[in-house]
């Protein structure tokens, strides 16, 4: 009969309400935090790692390996840095092409820089990096001795000198 509930029927309804006005289990609720909790984070780790410069697309490099950009980073960067005006522990390297040696004003190079005498040039560059106290005894690019491989060398160089 319409409008008259069976027992069956009510039964049914009666679990469905229950079911709704039921608090869920602290177990389950633990679960379900932690899975949005996993899945928020795991969102959050992607979107970092694609708006990172690494995950942009690279100029091809071949087989020449490491870019200039990264061997300076690996040889250089510890002290330097390419910024105008941006002195670290070492000088910023900004235009260091053309620029006499020990004379970047704002930056307290040893005596023996600032009475070089030379301007640098990619030849004196070269040398200085393979080795700082042939080129000026007594600078003070400690602990850094030189960098031995000529082609990460050329790299560095070619690097620095598009900042001019």
């Amino acid at each position: 009969m319409p409008g008259i509930l069976l027992d069956e029927d009510r039964m049914r309804q009666s679990h469905f309400v229950t079911l709704l006005a039921r608090p869920r289990s602290s177990r389950r609720d633990a679960r379900l935090r932690y899975g949005r909790t996993f899945l928020i984070g795991a969102l959050s780790g992607l979107a970092y790692m694609l708006a990172s410069p690494s995950a942009l697309p690279q100029a091809p490099q071949g087989a020449e390996g490491v870019s200039g950009q990264q061997a300076f980073n690996n040889a250089c960067r510890t002290c330097h840095i390419m910024r105008e005006g941006d002195n670290r522990l070492g000088p910023n390297l900004h235009k260091i092409v053309g620029r006499k040696a020990g004379s970047l004003p704002d930056y307290g190079f040893s005596s023996a820089m600032k009475e070089a005498g030379f301007v640098w040039d990619e030849e004196k560059l070269d040398r200085f990096i393979a080795n700082p106290d042939e080129v000026v005894p007594g600078n003070s690019m400690k602990p850094y001795g030189g960098l031995s491989s000529s082609e990460d060398r050329k790299k560095i160089i070619a690097f620095l000198a598009q900042s001019r």
